[in-house]
């Protein structure tokens, strides 16, 4: 059970994993502030954030504006090769922030830094009984149709997971509104640290991601090699968790700004403010940004403050 005091819940944890880049950086920062100001009863969890080294560590003015915010930071090592693989420091960083959740939060949201908090996310905390709070991919891409055969790929990601067919059920993608087999949103998972499913993810990705048969898919399209890391997750958690367990958060809940324009769901939000979390491919880059996105004057002055604020902390 969450033990709560009768206003403020406890034992969640949010964690992200921010790599030494400008944009990583940028989004990890800004991420933080979006919790701090709009999470509500949520705004002062515990944030952890995790950071590869020896790769180029985060700057002095960096560290310290997280530690303002009241972030945790955890550096980690690995290797640098293994590193520059699509999401597999993702997958590493999961890994370490379950362990270390474990008797010490009932509930873990792993967040991937271009996310942006902007109601408070009540549904972080699972009902019980639920093991894993998730959204579906944004869109199809490499997922499997629920009314086609499996193709060699996912047949691949399956048999490596030890997955069975019939444990298998129909979701639908968050905004090309396509029914697929189960492929959950790394970039966004809410669990329950005993369980055990980051560590499972990260021994069952390295064991695996680099197999000749994937590396011949690979060959055949590079998506395959881009999201393996978000398919063998899907293909854990359907192996490790009974579908009773799983509970899909509402539309509202990490929806891709950068894919507006193209959600055919019915139910594209009209604002900014009527999304509880949102993901982003570093939308503020586009110098009209301000222009092109729904968003009210509030959000969107605070938004300018925030990434004006982070850009001098940058260049410090």
């Amino acid at each position: 059970m969450l033990v709560q005091d009768g206003s403020e819940p406890k034992n969640l944890v949010l964690a992200s994993v921010v790599f030494p880049s400008k944009v990583s950086v940028t989004n990890g920062l800004l991420l933080v502030e979006s919790i701090r100001a709009f999470a509500g009863k949520l705004a002062q969890s515990p944030i952890w954030v995790f950071t590869p080294e020896p790769t180029n560590p985060l700057s002095t003015s960096v560290k310290k504006r997280f530690q303002t915010l009241n972030v945790s930071l955890f550096p980690f090592r690995i290797n640098r090769g293994v590193l520059q693989f699509f999401f597999a420091g993702v997958v590493h960083a999961a890994a370490l922030a379950e362990k270390r959740a474990e008797k010490r939060a009932a509930l873990l949201a792993f967040l991937n830094p271009n996310t942006l908090v902007l109601q408070e996310p009540s549904e972080f905390l699972l009902p019980s009984g639920k093991s894993l709070g998730f959204r579906p991919v944004h869109h199809t891409l490499i997922g499997s149709r629920f009314d086609e055969p499996l193709d060699p790929f996912w047949t691949q990601v399956y048999n490596s997971c030890g997955v069975s067919e019939g444990g298998i059920f129909p979701m639908i993608t968050h905004v090309d509104a396509v029914k697929i087999r189960p492929y959950f949103n790394a970039g966004f998972i809410i669990t329950r640290p005993e369980k055990g499913i980051f560590e499972a993810w990260r021994d069952t990705f390295f064991r695996t991601y680099q197999n000749p048969s994937f590396k011949e898919l690979y060959q055949q399209d590079e998506l395959y090699k881009i999201f393996i890391h978000q398919a063998i997750l899907s293909g854990v958690i359907l192996q490790l968790l009974p579908r009773s367990e799983l509970y899909e958060l509402p539309h509202s809940y990490n929806y891709p700004l950068h894919l507006y324009e193209e959600d055919v769901s019915g139910k594209r939000p009209s604002a900014l403010e009527d999304v509880v979390t949102l993901r982003h491919e570093g939308f503020y880059k586009d110098p009209e940004w301000s222009e092109n996105i729904p968003v009210g004057d509030s959000l969107k002055q605070w938004i300018i403050n925030k990434l004006e604020s982070i850009s001098q902390i940058l260049i410090s």
